[in-house]
């Protein structure tokens, strides 16, 4: 029988536990991995590996370091909650907006207020 652990929990480790699981939802998209095969590579279910992104804290640590190491092999968790994995700096600089050309003289006299 499963167990509810979130009402064990304080918001901070609700909040935590939730960012672990968002680090890790993004991490996979970084790396352009669909969820099934991630969860296929981590020997769980489709279903784990989604409770895993969300943050479920029911799941076990075991299942959260196989689903990192199916992910990115060879990152280790403290390397996921720092963010210092080269994906994750190329996703956020893909989602970063830029200007693809300079203002032009007219338009920066239309927002000088």
């Amino acid at each position: 029988m499963k167990r509810d652990e979130i009402p064990l929990m304080t918001p901070e480790q609700t909040a935590e536990a939730r960012s672990i699981g968002e680090k890790l939802a993004r991490l996979r998209l970084a790396r352009r991995i669909r969820q099934a095969d991630a969860a296929a590579r981590a020997g769980l279910s489709r279903s784990t590996a989604a409770l895993i992104e969300k943050g479920d804290p029911g799941r076990t640590l075991a299942q959260v370091l196989r689903y990192l190491e199916a992910v990115a092999p060879g990152l280790s968790l403290l390397a996921l909650l720092q963010e210092e994995d080269p994906a994750l700096r190329a996703l956020a600089a893909r989602e970063t907006s830029r200007r693809a050309r300079p203002l032009s003289a007219a338009e920066l006299k239309d927002l000088d207020f």
